[in-house]
């Protein structure tokens, strides 16, 4: 066979290897557990970090208010040094609206050795402890939740014995950019972390979604969340990694009330967006930086540039292969545009999106050198080392 034959039929055993071996990542059906009524209805904090979030306030924040919750619930709202009058739009927000009882809190810069976020949920966990809550629920400020979200959160979590609860929330789109990207995105990492095997019990593999996770606060205590994980750029995967070391048990599914108001209406945002973590996901290695480039190459480029090579060039090994792999890349990814409400005709174009995850994460590793990596907000943090135990 040809080289360009060789290169086609690699791609497709990867491809049959991803649809059966890889934890079925490409299928949506990972919902929050099937749930009954608690016997007692647990006490809730709600820690929402909030950096320059005066623009997502007014949508996300009403929707906790409104929270239907039978229990006692309240929010406790950290304002990360913001320069927008972030606080004081939730406080006016909370007057407004009513509902549940909000506190925001101001804390000031982050300590070395602690990201911005972090740093803001360890103020709002500390306020949270002294009203002892038996779950905390940690949701971003540009997260809005139907008035049962909490409700059914911590049904699942209490009638399902888990000690973290996370959802996914749906992302927007509305733009072509974002209905390009943003499905592709969650679709990566469902490939990286399936869900079913996080959800296994004693399952090696662990992840979660950092917009919404409602977690058993002795969990919490167990794993010294957040101060065990007070550097991580990718918080909500070592948080899940924390919590199974500590023994406890995890869930991480798709929602269906729970969404992000965020708009990424250019590709400028959505690079920003992903390039910021993209080199820090894999641990800041040249190494494994080079494999992805590979296997990104291999797995989502080489399928429709086999198959062209092998009809022109009269290689019917390399065209059936290198289409085969492209039909079978197709059929994965129809589901997570489904879940999305979005045309399948979207799906054929997988490789020229994973063409551009690979430049955006070929683009993190470059501005990690140049002293600009993981850049939030006005926030640069450099690779971390090591946190001392305290």
């Amino acid at each position: 066979m040809s080289a360009v034959a060789w290169i086609a039929v690699g791609s497709l055993t990867a491809w049959v290897w991803l649809l059966l071996g890889q934890g079925f990542f490409w299928r949506t059906d990972q919902r929050l557990p099937r749930r009954g009524v608690p016997d007692h209805w647990p006490s809730v904090a709600v820690v929402v970090p909030a950096r320059d979030e005066a623009d997502m306030l007014p949508v996300s924040l009403p929707s906790l208010l409104a929270q239907d919750y039978p229990g006692r619930a309240e929010v406790f709202l950290v304002d990360d040094c913001s320069e927008d009058g972030t606080g004081d739009v939730a406080r006016a927000l909370s007057v407004r609206y009513g509902g549940l009882p909000v506190t925001v809190v101001s804390p000031g810069e982050p300590e070395p050795g602690w990201t911005g976020k972090l740093w803001a949920v360890r103020h709002g966990i500390e306020l949270a402890r002294a009203r002892d809550p038996e779950y905390l629920l940690l949701t971003d400020a540009d997260i809005a939740h139907e008035p049962d979200s909490l409700r059914e959160l911590v049904a699942a979590a209490v009638t399902g014995e888990y000690d973290l609860v996370s959802q996914m929330a749906r992302l927007r789109v509305s733009s072509v950019w974002e209905r390009l990207v943003v499905p592709a995105f969650v679709y990566f990492f469902s490939q990286l972390y399936p869900f079913r095997w996080v959800n296994r019990a004693g399952a090696r593999t662990a992840a979660a979604a950092g917009g919404c996770v409602l977690l058993r606060t002795g969990a919490a205590e167990r794993a010294r969340i957040p101060e065990s994980i007070r550097q991580a750029v990718i918080d909500d995967v070592s948080l899940a990694r924390a919590v199974r070391r500590g023994g406890g048990r995890i869930w991480l599914g798709l929602a269906e009330r729970v969404d992000s108001v965020r708009p990424y209406p250019r590709l400028a945002d959505l690079w920003r967006m992903v390039s910021r973590s993209a080199y820090a996901q894999l641990r800041h290695s040249t190494a494994l930086l080079l494999g992805t480039v590979l296997g990104l190459a291999l797995v989502y480029l080489a399928p429709p540039v086999t198959l062209v090579a092998g009809l022109l060039g009269d290689d019917p090994v390399a065209a059936w292969a290198g289409g085969g792999a492209w039909a079978v890349m197709t059929g994965t990814y129809l589901p997570m545009l489904a879940h999305y409400r979005q045309s399948p005709w979207w799906a054929p174009l997988l490789p020229f999106t994973a063409a551009l995850y690979l430049l955006m994460t070929v683009d993190s590793a470059v501005q990690h050198h140049r002293g600009r990596g993981a850049a939030w907000k006005g926030r640069t943090y450099a690779r971390p080392e090591a946190a001392p135990d305290r």
